[in-house]
């Protein structure tokens, strides 16, 4: 009989590799690179500052920058006084951003904690929390800055402070809503059970867990503060001379705009630059950490 035909299997195809992920758009990564220059000017500003930004050079008063006429000893010109544009503009990025880093903080701390206490005692106090936030988003925070300022006075620790309440109330809503979610799920309740205390049910459970969503939260309110800041040193209830902010320098250069340009638009950029920077990478944040969009 004739013997059958040996039959050799054919191999096995390897699966498809996944596509390697995308990494950020070059608008991201512009935004990076814009946020570690800031840092940088911001952390080494004693170093990389020309002058002192309260000297005065009464000869050079109002000198144009470079390519206007100007000289390499003020590569940014002078304002009214004589002092360094650039010099101001590297401790004004200091001034400006410890302000905006500092509220950012503080808001979300209050919301955060605010909005665990409600998702964990619930009933009377949840009604508390809800109806203060429901409060506070009501009042128009510029109106309720310019009115605490204006009675108490303006310090540098106020102004962090008052910023620091600004979308504290977003930050309760996002984390109360997420706690209850968390503690309708198998891993809060069982920890619960364990008998582990509040504190670390939700520092160390409940927290990492949404900590992506209040991180994409805080890159959205960053901006804000900024030119909330700004804002508020341009009507001059912001930060106080002899201190300086971006806020403040576009304030003084108003009245000097059609004869000395430069000593707004140089703060000016800097605050739009850095705004745009802080919103391009939030957006590129939350597409990121949507687990929807995976």
């Amino acid at each position: 009989m004739p013997e059958a035909p040996l039959t050799v299997a054919a191999p096995a195809t390897a699966a498809p590799p996944r596509p390697a992920r995308a990494g950020p758009p070059p608008m991201v990564l512009f935004g990076f690179g814009w946020l570690a220059l800031m840092l940088a000017v911001a952390l080494l500003a004693d170093v990389v500052s020309p002058y002192a930004y309260t000297a005065l050079d009464l000869r050079n008063r109002l000198s144009p920058p470079i390519g206007f006429g100007g000289a390499w000893l003020h590569p940014l010109g002078t304002d009214e006084l004589g002092r360094d544009v650039l010099a101001r503009l590297i401790y004004s990025i200091r001034t400006s951003l410890l302000i905006a880093f500092g509220a950012t903080i503080i808001g979300a701390l209050v919301g955060t904690s605010l909005g665990f206490l409600a998702a964990h005692f619930r009933g009377l106090v949840e009604q508390a929390v809800m109806a203060l936030v429901d409060f506070s988003a009501s009042i128009p925070f510029l109106i309720l800055a310019l009115a605490v300022l204006a009675f108490f006075g303006n310090s540098m620790v106020l102004l962090i402070c008052l910023l620091g309440l600004h979308a504290w109330e977003r930050y309760a809503r996002i984390a109360r809503g997420l706690a209850l979610s968390a503690g309708a799920q198998g891993y809060a309740a069982a920890v619960r059970q364990l008998g582990a205390t509040p504190w670390r049910l939700y520092g160390r459970h409940v927290l990492p867990n949404i900590a992506s969503t209040l991180i994409v939260s805080m890159t959205l309110a960053f901006p804000e503060i900024i030119l909330l800041e700004s804002g508020l040193s341009f009507l001059g209830l912001g930060v106080q001379p002899p201190a300086t902010s971006l806020g403040s320098m576009v304030g003084y250069g108003r009245e000097y705009l059609t004869r000395a340009p430069w000593i707004l638009l140089a703060p000016a950029i800097t605050i739009v630059l850095t705004t745009l920077s802080v919103s391009l990478i939030g957006d590129w944040l939350r597409d990121r950490l949507d687990p929807t969009l995976r």
